[in-house]
């Protein structure tokens, strides 16, 4: 979080991000925060006492302060997939809250009182929610405005409009004997245009077909 987009973000002032440990709110003397499943099963399960009174914690709060109930989103791979208009929408909340699962996840009870929004950052399983999590602040901070210092840098890149992003180039010109297209060093606006969007299309059908479909669909 301290470095690159993320870490300017919160340097400039244009974000803040805190971290809150589970353990600190168990009532257990051992500080667990998980316990077998009931029914069976392997692994363990995050309890419901030490999550809820975290978060409700965090809530107060912000409520006590005269802000608004933060958006609590719970990362998870029942969540629906993370995209660019999610990332969008949840950058202009005033405050956002990310529970982290771990081990099996979490007693179901949480989820139904605390949780307002689940996502997954994709359709496989990692051992805990703190790398999902961390994908998501990259992916919602670079929206703040202020972040990336032009607005134009959300628009013009991969699934922006449900299309792959176009191929860069920068110098040389010439490199191992392979050239920049002749179009980049035109001048010409319009062709340039033109050209990118051309690129960005043919290597969505290429390799990503499906979003296509949806642009359809949208």
């Amino acid at each position: 979080l301290d470095t690159s987009i993320v870490g300017r973000g919160i340097k400039n002032g244009f974000v803040e991000i805190y971290t809150h440990n589970i353990r600190a709110f168990t009532q257990d003397k051992h500080r667990n925060v998980d316990d077998k499943p009931y029914g069976g099963g392997t692994g363990m399960v995050m309890q419901a006492q030490p999550i809820y009174d975290c978060v409700m914690s965090v809530i107060n709060e912000h409520l006590a302060t005269g802000k608004k109930k933060p958006r609590v989103i719970y990362m998870s791979p029942q969540g629906e997939t993370l995209t660019p208009k999610t990332a969008k929408e949840l950058s202009e909340y005033e405050h956002i809250v990310i529970l982290c699962g771990s081990y099996e996840g979490v007693d179901q009870r949480v989820i139904d009182l605390d949780i307002d929004m689940e996502i997954s950052i994709g359709d496989y399983v990692l051992t805990s929610g703190e790398l999902p999590a961390l994908v998501l602040i990259n992916a919602v901070v670079r929206y703040i405005p202020g972040v990336l210092g032009s607005s134009e840098s959300t628009t013009e890149e991969s699934f922006s409009e449900n299309l792959l992003e176009y191929p860069q180039y920068t110098r040389p010109q010439n490199f191992m004997g392979m050239e920049v297209p002749e179009v980049l060093t035109s001048g010409d606006h319009e062709k340039v245009r033109k050209w990118r969007y051309e690129q960005a299309l043919e290597i969505t059908k290429r390799v990503r077909p499906d979003l296509l479909t949806k642009n359809d669909a949208d």
